[in-house]
């Protein structure tokens, strides 16, 4: 048996705005996780290319990932309050 059909047998009993709710909150949270991941990546390849940079990527780094963390947060938020209705 395919997980979608797992899935889709698992919606009615949850309701499917429930089901869509927490697959968008899982979904922002993993888009955020790996973007915030390749972003610490390339940041730290950037470091070990050019040490003497080091500052301004590492602030970059931060509000970079600053920034994703917000939309994540706006994102999982969006979802709590769609399962509430």
């Amino acid at each position: 048996m395919s997980l979608l059909s797992t899935l889709l047998q698992a919606a009615p009993s949850l309701g499917l705005s429930h089901f869509g709710a927490g697959l968008g909150a899982g979904l922002a949270a993993i888009g955020a996780g790996l973007g915030i991941g390749n972003i610490g990546r390339d940041a730290m390849s950037a470091i070990a290319r050019q040490p003497e940079a080091a500052g301004d990527v590492r602030t970059n780094m931060i509000l970079a990932a600053a920034l994703i963390e917000g939309v994540a947060l706006f994102a999982i938020v969006v979802c709590l309050l769609l399962a509430i209705k």
